[in-house]
């Protein structure tokens, strides 16, 4: 039987805060279950929520945050590293803007900031392996971005330096990784240097095909970019183990287009949008993972320029489960056929000799 797509699961990060029911982990799984989610997937830089030197060191506090989700109702779908992987390589005209991702004692020093956030990586990995995890999402950073639009023109060898730089850094964090069975599926992203797929596989090229550099799919940065979202599992669907579900839209005027002119998000010609309320064909994505046999999990990431995350939350859940598909086992016209006779079938071809 082919794998079937887990889900409803809910991404907690844009729903911690300090009011009830978001403020612990207990109380936010409570709700997540209440509103249908069968998973959640645990930011690690919340501790509101996680401590992640905790869960590296500790089975036992393994053991209390499963047992958290247990009795909620719902299971962990994987760990999230995207701040801590954001800081593992930051351009220095990000300096400023990414301190406020690390802890205040390595702020304004960004040789420590980023042995912090590798320190996070691997505890990270470990943590993963103790929750019988096979899979973490994170981000890679980024030292080329900056350089996107070539005015003036990049020098030659900039973004190949940058790679090998990005590889440098992320090698021996993903050994790790290896050592404790988990992956890192990079959520590919404008703002990271991994942002499509041209390179992603430059990422790749560079880390040697490491196995462990995989895909955390999220089609909605794919259609702000305007690529054809479908044709990329097409592509990667073999390095594609994690998927966060969310939507957005394109608009395009006469005023501004991809680059969206400065303008705040509600005011943007792409935007992200709750579950349905985008333009993003979420059938066509299910359809398509379940060809592929993802059976992994159907993660919500919820962001939006208009709805309350409440409201997208419960509307979420219902949404996912009413995409996820039933792979069958059968050929739709199984009940036609007949007995396989090699004469029979020798004499409708024609076949005498």
């Amino acid at each position: 039987m082919p794998g079937l797509i887990k889900g409803p699961a809910l991404f907690l990060a844009q729903f911690a805060g300090d009011d009830a029911p978001f403020n612990s982990l207990e109380n936010i799984t409570k709700w997540a279950a209440g509103l249908g989610y069968k998973g959640v997937q645990i930011p690690t830089f919340d501790d509101r929520l996680f401590d992640l030197d905790k869960a590296a060191e500790s089975d036992a506090y393994c053991d209390e945050v499963k047992g958290i989700c247990a009795d909620a109702g719902v299971e962990i779908t994987e760990l999230s590293t995207h701040l801590q992987g954001q800081l593992v390589a930051v351009n220095p005209v990000y300096d400023k803007a990414f301190d406020g991702f690390a802890p205040a004692s390595v702020h304004g020093n960004p040789a420590a900031r980023q042995a912090w956030a590798v320190d996070q990586m691997m505890k990270a990995a470990v943590a993963s392996r103790r929750f019988g995890l096979s899979a973490s999402v994170s981000f890679t950073g980024s030292l080329a971005f900056p350089f996107l639009y070539p005015w003036p023109q990049r020098p030659a060898g900039l973004v190949e330096e940058a790679f090998a730089e990005l590889a440098r850094r992320w090698k021996p964090i993903l050994d790790v990784y290896d050592d404790n069975g988990v992956d890192v599926g990079y959520e590919i992203h404008p703002g990271e240097d991994v942002f499509d797929g041209a390179t992603f596989e430059m990422f790749v090229d560079a880390l040697d095909g490491h196995s462990r550099a995989q895909i955390n799919y999220d089609p909605s940065h794919f259609l702000l970019q305007q690529m054809d979202y479908l044709a990329f599992i097409d592509l990667y669907h073999d390095r594609i183990c994690a998927y966060h579900v969310k939507d957005a839209e394109f608009n395009p005027d006469g005023r501004q287009g991809v680059y969206s002119g400065y303008q705040p998000w509600i005011k943007r010609a792409g935007r992200f949008r709750s579950l349905g309320d985008g333009q993003v064909d979420f059938g066509a994505i299910f359809s398509k993972l379940a060809a592929y046999d993802y059976d992994s999990w159907a993660v919500l990431e919820w962001e939006c320029c208009i709805k309350s995350p409440e409201q997208g939350a419960a509307e979420g859940a219902p949404f996912i489960a009413s995409h996820i598909i039933e792979v069958t086992d059968k050929a739709f016209d199984d009940f036609a056929g007949g007995d396989t006779d090699l004469g029979a079938i020798r004499s409708m071809l024609g076949i005498t000799s």
